[in-house]
């Protein structure tokens, strides 16, 4: 008798497993179907922790997330990150050892005791409720053009401190009152790693660096002008192996880029648009569904 009431207890809390299960599974289907159409900055904007998943970046710099991210510590011995509010001081791991081995080389090649590292990517990637189109699959760090100062910044601080304008008020070259070797030896040794992709700078800055480099300028290639890059060096790196879902860049255009090419930056019709005649419309947010599927699981996992 014992038994038998023993088999049905048995049997009425597997059947009730089962029933969870499938709840959690039609529920985890209707939450999935639900954010579809909702509009992915707010959704991955949301996420304070990374997926719990092997490290991968799925998709390409301006449309993707990011698997099994991984923090940059906000203190090391030769770097500190800023804007810790923002929460975007995440990366797939190959950036942050990245951060960590470019950051140790500073102190030997500059006047610099260190960098100040900006905007990485969300704890999961994606679009961000602010700035940015791309730093979405975790292989993207701004690298303020600031040197670290010798003290620990206080989280306040971080937040207040503004960086370094590096371009001159007319937008034609760089601030020389600013301008140091010590720049162009940070950007550099970042432009020479092996893993970087791109370096983006304003186009005032790669004019000041096709002036100045010395010796072996092959480095050069890898710095492109840039908008909006006047107190930071926007740095990329290439797809990791484990990511098959990651698309890579085009290559680098050969060569320099010192040349007439970076003419037009200076003119002013680059410099001093004319309105247009009607106001642009704003684009549509892009929406989770836009994203690669494998986004969807990312940023639903718990």
């Amino acid at each position: 008798m014992k038994s038998e009431m023993g088999r049905h207890i048995v049997r009425a809390a597997l059947v009730g497993l089962g029933l969870l299960a499938a709840g959690a599974a039609s529920a985890q289907q209707d939450r999935a179907a639900n954010i579809d159409n909702k509009p992915a900055k707010q959704v991955f904007g949301a996420a304070r922790d990374a997926a719990p998943f092997e490290a991968r970046a799925i998709g390409f710099y301006s449309k993707g997330c990011l698997a099994g991210a991984e923090a940059l510590p906000v203190n090391g011995k030769t770097w500190q990150a800023m804007r810790l509010s923002r929460n975007r001081n995440w990366g797939h791991p190959n950036l942050v050892a990245f951060l960590e081995r470019f950051s140790a080389k500073v102190p030997g090649i500059s006047k610099w005791p260190g960098i100040l590292v900006g905007d990485m990517a969300q704890p999961r990637g994606g679009p961000m409720l602010t700035g940015h189109a791309s730093h979405q699959i975790g292989l993207d760090a701004d690298i303020w053009l600031t040197p670290m100062p010798t003290r620990e910044f206080s989280r306040d601080e971080r937040e207040k401190v503004s960086a370094t304008m590096i371009v001159r008020p007319d937008r034609l070259d760089v601030d020389s009152k600013v301008w140091t070797p010590s720049l162009v030896a940070v950007i550099k040794t970042a432009a020479q790693d092996a893993e970087v992709e791109r370096v983006l700078v304003n186009a005032a800055i790669k004019k000041a660096l096709c002036r100045d480099a010395t010796g072996d300028r092959s480095w050069l290639q890898k710095v492109r002008p840039y908008w909006g890059h006047d107190y930071h060096m926007h740095v990329r790196i290439s797809c990791p192996a484990g990511s098959p879902d990651c698309r890579a860049q085009d290559p680098v255009v050969p060569g320099e880029g010192c040349g007439s090419e970076l003419d037009w930056w200076f003119s002013d019709a680059n410099l001093h648009p004319k309105p247009p005649k009607e106001p642009p419309k704003p684009k549509p947010p892009m929406l989770v569904k836009e994203l690669p599927e494998a986004c969807k699981q990312v940023v639903l996992a718990p």
